[in-house]
């Protein structure tokens, strides 16, 4: 006869396992030695968490409707919370971003924001373009810099950057690994900082969709959104000059006047005979955004959501934002201040995202069609089915003859593995909670239950 058991202790420790709550026609789910009171309020919690799950094709599939109307319909059901003010802060930089942007004209700049608009209207595009709002505001108040006059600027550093360089590291790093030049090292340096950091974030995005909790694409695009426009915030403020700068003028004061540079990848449209990047670095935007450098920031946190997602690649992920890193310097394009302060920018955004937003990876799930359930955040010890609802000196230790200094949980992954879900730990995605299926609380268990006729609890 299959049993399904609770285990005291922890999960790995099979001599810890107590088989109290054993299920037959003969004897109670829940054992005697419990409370009435208790049993009642722990089968309601179960009740509730499994009340709150859907099935898998309510988290994986995707939105398919055209019609704007369930668009209006989530936002009057959708609970508002202090995070939706994020979209606030959005709007705010899309509209200056416009209003500073001289050219295209108006006409071009009303048109995408109406395709903007419409995009967020219908579900089919929704459910790409609401993670993408973050990404899109980076974007237009990236172009929008080059529009910003001098006058409201404040002035250039030149001498920071380098004088840094020379305090933490004793020497000026990226002189020092683009002293030596070679066609094939030129080449080795070129495909991660001129090929690979444009078509990474799509590649990482595709695979986690595919392969990620049902959530993580998302949760990555605002990451990877709100990191970039924190680090074009920080170079419009705190403007610096890259190497290539010192390399050309020495430590000469600069001002907005001055035009960008491809640096080592002059070498490259050489080489191919083209003019993509001499022309490109020459009108970027910003010209003077040394620190912190996006490049490495993307890299990074590239490499963190793909070692979550994937975490016996991690090594390869490390390589390849070393191999970034090299890159950058070597290409006179960052100094290794610039990278660190890159990287450190990515850490924050994606120890934000992981402890709030980031679904959490299952064992045994390889799609994301494999995830009846998602719980998003860090794991929160000593939690599960909900049993922190219960009252605390209820369920104390000492009213089951424990030492009250044991480590022990009730509900432990172990104890339902023969199920095809898996205790709450952390908290849920939201999923909608009109849905009705099986729960622990089962017609069943109710009707077992139920007080007989003058008997007392």
């Amino acid at each position: 006869m299959s049993s399904k058991y609770f285990a005291l202790g922890g999960a790995d420790d099979e001599d810890s396992t107590q088989r109290f709550f054993t299920r037959n026609k003969f004897l109670p789910s829940l054992p005697t030695m419990l409370p009435h009171r208790l049993r009642r309020k722990f089968r309601s919690t179960r009740s509730k968490i499994r009340s709150r799950q859907t099935p898998t094709s309510s988290i994986s599939s995707l939105q398919t409707s055209f019609n704007p109307r369930d668009t209006l319909q989530t936002l009057r059901d959708h609970q508002w919370s202090v995070y939706d003010a994020q979209y606030i802060f959005l709007a705010v930089v899309g509209i200056f971003a416009l209003c500073v942007i001289q050219s295209p004209g108006p006409m071009v700049k009303t048109t995408v924001a109406t395709l903007l608009m419409l995009s967020l209207l219908l579900p089919v595009t929704r459910q790409f373009f609401l993670p993408f709002l973050p990404i899109a505001a980076w974007l237009v108040f990236f172009f929008s810099c080059q529009f910003i006059s001098g006058e409201y600027r404040p002035p250039i550093w030149v001498r920071v950057l380098p004088a840094l360089e020379n305090i933490l590291y004793g020497a000026n790093l990226s002189n020092i690994l683009s002293a030596h030049k070679a066609v094939v090292l030129d080449v080795l340096a070129w495909l991660p900082y001129g090929i690979t950091h444009f078509g990474a974030p799509f590649v990482c995005s595709g695979l986690m969709f595919l392969f990620g909790p049902p959530g993580t694409t998302p949760t990555f695009a605002r990451a990877f959104g709100y990191m970039n426009l924190t680090g074009v915030m920080i170079q419009l403020f705190f403007p610096c000059s890259p190497p290539w700068y010192e390399n050309m003028y020495g430590l000469a004061p600069a001002n907005y006047s001055m035009q960008g540079s491809p640096a080592g990848l002059a070498a490259i449209d050489k080489l191919f005979g083209i003019d993509l990047y001499t022309s490109t670095f020459t009108a970027s935007p910003m010209v003077f955004g040394a620190f912190p450098s996006l490049h490495s920031g993307c890299a990074t946190i590239e490499a963190l959501f793909m070692s979550h997602t994937f975490p016996k690649l991690r090594p390869l992920f490390i390589i390849y934002t070393g191999w970034l890193w090299w890159s950058t310097m070597y290409l006179s394009h960052h100094y290794a201040v610039d990278l660190v302060g890159g990287s450190l920018l990515s850490a924050g955004a994606y120890y934000i995202a992981k402890g709030k937003f980031l679904p959490r990876l299952q064992p045994g799930k390889m799609f994301r069609w494999d995830y009846d359930y998602v719980e998003v955040g860090e794991a929160r010890e000593g939690y599960a089915y909900g049993i922190t609802d219960l009252a605390e000196d209820d369920f104390h230790p000492a009213n089951f003859g424990m030492d009250s200094g044991d480590e022990w949980t009730i509900g432990s992954s172990s104890s339902v593995a023969s199920s095809s879900r898996s205790p709450s730990v952390g908290a849920r995605s939201p999923v909608d909670e009109s849905w009705e299926g099986d729960t622990l609380a089962s017609t069943s268990d109710n009707e077992y239950y139920q007080q007989k006729p003058g008997q007392k609890s």
